[in-house]
């Protein structure tokens, strides 16, 4: 009761006689609250001062709502789980705890990852050149990327190229630096999670997603794009028309239908793009890619390529038309803001690109062991989808069951993942092989009896 009296007292000192006026301090409009203790552990009232900030309490709603925020960090951990620890080279066998395993689920497709020539490379840019770059607009600019991204420009057949740390910032940096929030994106809805990502960055609000490679959905979504492009943006200008596909779908291992993505480009006046991650080094003349594999070159505006897959360094890039590489180099933030690739990747890289050139023989071991080890997974009953490519998709159906036969053919020696929702669809879980050209046919023998066990035992 004291208390209140007490809170009262105050509150009717700063009450303002009646009739007056109050005058608002003119040197802010924020009215913050300050406290006033007057003796007791709490504040016994809130006197509003305009212009000073609140200092001191932290507010018990913020502190609440950070403790439940590691509440629920701490819950989420206790269902982490962590992958698999290699000791050893991405070959065709990784050492786990001291066993070797069937190497199934890399996408090392050329075994470039413990090529020799790329390893010795390496080493002797380090030697005559050290480690590290820097910024490509400071002082990271290194004849080695020049030179890579001539080379990489050639090898895809495109008028230039430029590199980035990863695919994924290759993606982002396509879609952000070409388009604004009032342009159109029209996109294959099994794209990759990269190409999703690219376009939530570039903050695109008109976006179509058409069904998987059925090309009447895209033609019925580029229809209704055309009516939106008819409204011009508040620069006055037409809205650009972007179509993003993946060039291989690295679930089922199947092809973009390109000619026609191309020609309806052409019908709907759209800029296509390719992210070919999954088709570099793998599809076309000597490993050119799905554009090479379509005889395309020219007409695709925007290729995506990685250097991590089957060229096994890291890295991407963007191959295209003169001016829009200009472009890119000039204003792409992951370009700008991020460091360049090191010396060593960047050596590994022009080795492969060296490679690639020399000869096509292991792009053609590499269809080699598709070829056997698809025949051989049909021969035995397995469903393998629609695969084109070298990424072998074993369907399962069941989820549980996907788990628990990737599992055991971990412990018969074979290291191949499990896909399962939301990756996939439910209902079309699947074990996911990829091929290798390192693999003998000997492996591709120990692998399609380790599957065929494995079925017999979950039959």
């Amino acid at each position: 009761t004291e208390q209140r009296r007490h809170h009262a007292a105050i509150a009717h000192t700063q009450t303002p006689p009646a009739g007056a006026r109050e005058q608002p301090d003119r040197r802010s409009t924020r009215s913050v609250a300050k406290p006033s203790f007057c003796g007791l552990r709490e504040p016994c009232c809130v006197i509003v001062h305009p212009s000073q900030p609140q200092r001191g309490r932290i507010p018990r709603l913020a502190m609440a709502t950070t403790a439940k925020l590691w509440t629920r960090l701490a819950a989420n951990a206790a269902k982490k789980t962590s992958p698999r620890v290699i000791n050893s080279g991405q070959g065709a066998y990784l050492t786990i705890d001291g066993r070797e395993y069937l190497n199934f689920c890399s996408s090392h497709y050329l075994g470039f990852a413990l090529e020799p020539r790329l390893k010795a490379a390496a080493q002797n840019a380090i030697d005559v050149h050290g480690l590290g770059t820097g910024y490509r607009t400071l002082s990271g600019t290194h004849a080695l990327h020049v030179e890579l991204e001539k080379r990489l420009a050639e090898f895809k057949g495109t008028e230039a190229a430029v590199c980035f740390t990863s695919a994924y910032a290759a993606n982002a940096s396509a879609v952000q630096t070409l388009l604004g929030k009032h342009d159109i994106v029209v996109s294959d809805q099994l794209n990759h999670a990269s190409i999703i990502d690219a376009v939530r960055v570039a903050g695109v609000k008109n976006k179509f997603a058409y069904k998987h490679s059925d090309m009447a959905d895209l033609e019925a979504k580029l229809q209704e794009a055309r009516e939106l492009q008819k409204t011009p943006k508040p620069d006055g200008e037409h809205p650009l028309i972007l179509i993003i596909t993946d060039g291989v779908f690295s679930m089922d291992g199947d092809l973009a239908d390109l000619p026609t993505i191309c020609d309806l480009a052409k019908k709907y006046d759209a800029l296509t793009m390719v992210d070919d991650a999954h088709g570099e080094g793998v599809l076309g003349k000597g490993g050119r890619g799905v554009v090479n594999h379509f005889g395309l070159e020219g007409v695709v505006d925007i290729e995506i390529g990685s250097l991590s897959k089957a060229f096994s360094v890291m890295g991407g890039f963007i191959a295209a038309k003169q001016p829009l590489i200009d472009h890119y180099m000039m204003n792409a933030r992951q370009r700008l803001m991020s460091i360049a690739l090191t010396i060593p990747d960047t050596a590994a890289l022009l080795e492969a690109v060296t490679m690639l050139g020399e000869s096509e023989e292991l792009v053609e071991k590499l269809w080699g062991n598709v070829d056997y080890l698809k025949k051989g997974f049909v021969d035995r009953g397995f469903d393998i989808g629609h695969s084109e490519t070298p990424i072998i998709p074993v369907m399962i159906g069941d989820e549980d069951k996907a788990k628990a036969f990737s599992q055991k053919l971990f412990e018969k020696g074979v290291f191949a993942s499990p896909i399962v929702f939301p990756m996939v669809p439910r209902g079309t879980a699947r074990v996911r092989v990829i091929v290798s050209a390192s693999f003998s046919q000997g492996d591709c023998d120990a692998g399609l009896k380790a599957f065929e066990e494995v079925a017999a035992e979950l039959r």
